[in-house]
Order: structure tokens, then C-alpha cells, then sequence
């Protein structure tokens, strides 16, 4: 019995789930809310045991669980609720269309086209309850798209033995991840600290200027610096041979109340790509010291909102090799890849859990003008989730 994701994907793609970013805005379009109360029908009609934690105010994980007694695997799989905004949009975001064999909407390659393949493999393991199949735990998460808190929720439910969830009793045997990877598996990824520097003036009106200190132009000096470190980073992080250097952007600047009043205060945004194997928090240490040995100038590190956790391929072979194997007797050779971005896999990975990543679409056209997905390759997706959780097989801990 095959499980058609296309109508499933059209559903989700039509129910907004954008996460804000960290702005402050409101809307009917904001938020998972909808998405998470769409899911809780979703899996009501399965008959499967489920539950909705909340994470955030109006924001939450839901997860439900599909059990074989006969078997002694349990895969989670995970796709995340929330989009990216929808600004800047050449198509209208929230009604989907298809159109040459693809599906245009906003999420519908990331990631709901993975979600909905995700859920269609799931229904069809509780419709058929194949004799092989594992247990297998279907988690949506919350705010993968900015501070990652549904996925690192989501982890202690079997970390932290003060949490405590009927549907996971211990950490599950492999994480598979939903993003899209063009049906390869992404087995390594970067991660990403995120902070501010500040540096701090004095205010005066913009007529008197000497009697202000500028924090702008303090910023200038650390800006040139971050310019010159960027540049250099190749060279003092040795690159990782799947997921290539270590990386430093700014990608933001604000300072200054009116153009007519020196500002005394100028922030900037930092990204650091972290390969596996770098601390994430180090990486910020690194950049302090840097910046202190070359400067006169004084200014503050933030503290992170989010930071790097890198997915390192460590420990996911043996569970890689079976999907590889899984992906070949449907769509023909594919190939384990490192990727610059970052996904929920780090985060389970981080507990010792082995994870990797896979689903259809293209990076490319991730939080695009137009997104959209090829509906083939949707399709070979859940066909591919199905066999590989009707199909798992514990490898030896040898």
C-alpha cells in the first residue's frame, strides 16, 4: 500500500509555519501552532500514541511513535515545522502549485517536502506493519530555522534523566534527519556560532560631534580586523576533507539612533562556521584573542545565541551504508557527502546518537524566491523512508 506525500505536501505547504527570526512581528503566518495542531489530527486518525510538548510559548514538538515488538531498532526520524520568511517572494508562498513536474509553495523543499515524505512512510508502516520493520519514532520540531530549541528539546527527552516522555524511553539507535540532500546522505556537516560585538561611544548631537565619542568609527578598526581574520581562518583550521573550512562572515550591522546624534553604541552579527571536532564555544575565545593582540580599541563579545555544534561521521557508517543501499534499489547509485550548513542532526548527535541526513530537493533551492520541489523525487523519497525503516537492521556494536 502506497501512501501518495503529494496531497499530504500541498496540506502542509498551505498551513503557514514561519519562525521569526528573532524579529518582532505577529501574524497568522507566524509560528507552527496551525502546523502542530494539523499533525495532532494527522496522527489522531493513525491511531498511534503521540505528544505535544511545548517548547516555546505557542511553540511545539510533537512526536509519535509506531512500535514492532519484534524488533530491537528504533529510528527517529525528524523534520522540522518551521520555514524561513516570506519576504521577497515571486510566488504566492502559502498556495501551493504544481507546474512541470514540480511543487512551488514556501517550505515546500524545506523542509515539508522531507516531512510530508517522512509522514507518508509512517502511515504506511502502521497500515502495513511489515514483520522487519523497526520501531520508529516521527518527531517534528520546532525553530530549527533559527535557535535550534525543538531539536534540542527533543534531545533530552532521553539525555537528561530528569525529562521524561511514555513514547522514549532511552535514546534511539539512529537519528535520520530530513533536509534536502538530492537523495544523497549527508553523513558530516558544519556548525555555526552566532554572536554580537558591541562597541560603545558616547552620545552628542551630531552639531557638536567633539563632544560625543562615535562608536561607529570604533567599530571600523574591529570590522577591518574580522576582514583580515576571515581571510587567514583557511590557514589556521585545517579543512575537514568532507565539509571543507572553517568559515567567519558578518552579517549584520546597526548602530546609532538619527543620523543628527553621534551614536554611542554599534553592534555587529558574527557567523563561525564550525567543522567537526572545533568547540563552539573556543571559536568565540579565538576571535577574542585574535582581536585583543591587534587593537587599541575596546569593545564587548556578546554572549551566543546560538552555538556550533558540528555533525561528525564518526559513528553513522554502518547505519549510512544500509540507506545507501536502500537509496540504490530505487533511484541507482548514490553518495555519502559533507555539507557547509548545519541541521537537527548535530544536536542528536551531540547525545551520542548516531545521525545522518536525507531527503529529496536541493539545497539550491532552499528559502529561495520561488521554492520549490520536483514532485519524482518526493515520492522516491518516502518510498526510500519506508523500505529502510520496514527493513533495519541493528548493527553489530563489534
Amino acid at each position: 500500500m502506497t501512501v501518495d506525500p503529494l496531497p499530504l505536501l500541498k496540506e502542509l505547504v498551505s498551513i503557514p509555519s514561519v519562525n521569526p527570526m528573532g524579529r518582532n512581528v505577529s501574524g497568522s503566518e507566524f509560528l507552527e501552532t496551525r502546523l502542530t495542531e494539523f499533525l495532532e489530527r494527522f496522527f489522531r486518525d493513525l491511531n498511534v500514541p503521540f505528544e505535544v510538548i511545548e517548547v516555546l510559548p505557542g511553540r511545539s514538538n510533537i512526536i509519535a511513535r509506531f512500535d514492532n515488538s519484534q524488533s530491537k531498532a528504533t529510528i527517529l526520524m525528524d523534520a522540522h515545522q518551521d520555514t524561513v520568511p516570506t519576504d521577497g517572494m515571486i510566488i504566492p508562498p502559502f498556495h501551493p502549485e504544481i507546474r512541470n513536474g514540480r511543487l512551488y509553495g514556501r517550505g515546500s523543499c524545506d523542509v515539508k517536502g522531507g516531512m510530508a515524505a517522512m509522514l507518508s512512510a509512517f502511515a504506511r508502516l502502521v497500515k502495513e506493519r511489515p514483520a522487519a520493520a523497526a520501531n520508529v519514532i516521527m518527531s517534528c520540531t520546532c525553530d530549527e530555522e533559527c535557535t535550534a530549541q525543538g531539536v534540542t528539546d527533543l534531545a533530552q527527552l532521553w539525555a537528561n534523566p530528569k525529562r521524561h516522555s511514555p513514547l522514549i524511553s532511552g535514546p534511539p539507535d539512529i537519528a535520520l534527519v530530513a533536509e534536502p540532500t538530492d537523495l544523497h546522505i549527508v553523513v558530516a556537516h558544519r556548525g555555526a556560532t552566532r554572536w554580537k560585538i558591541q562597541t560603545i561611544g558616547k552620545a552628542a548631537h551630531s552639531s557638536r560631534p567633539s563632544e560625543g565619542i562615535n562608536a561607529i568609527y570604533r567599530m571600523a578598526p574591529v570590522l577591518l580586523a574580522l576582514e583580515n581574520y576571515a581571510r587567514d581562518l583557511p590557514g589556521i583550521i585545517p579543512a575537514h576533507p568532507l565539509c571543507g573550512p572553517a568559515t567567519l562572515s558578518v552579517g549584520r550591522i546597526e548602530g546609532g539612533i538619527s543620523v543628527n546624534t553621534v551614536p554611542d553604541s554599534c553592534a555587529i552579527e558574527i557567523d563561525r562556521r564550525v567543522l567537526p571536532g572545533e568547540d563552539g564555544v573556543k571559536v568565540m575565545q579565538q576571535v577574542e584573542e585574535y582581536l585583543r593582540h591587534r587593537l587599541d580599541v575596546d569593545f564587548k563579545m556578546l554572549p551566543p545565541w546560538i552555538i556550533g555544534q558540528a555533525l561528525s561521521n564518526h559513528n553513522n557508517g554502518p547505519w549510512s551504508d544500509q540507506l545507501l543501499q536502500v537509496i540504490e534499489r530505487h533511484v541507482g547509485p548514490h553518495e555519502k557527502v559533507g555539507v557547509p550548513y548545519g541541521t537537527n542532526a548535530s544536536r542528536t548527535s551531540a547525545t551520542g546518537v548516531p545521525s545522518m541526513v536525507f531527503g529529496p530537493g536541493s539545497i539550491y533551492q532552499a528559502h529561495t524566491s520561488d521554492e520549490w520541489i520536483l514532485i519524482s523525487e518526493l515520492r522516491e523519497a518516502a518510498e526510500i523512508y519506508f523500505d529502510f525503516c520496514a527493513n533495519a537492521v541493528l548493527p553489530s556494536r563489534d
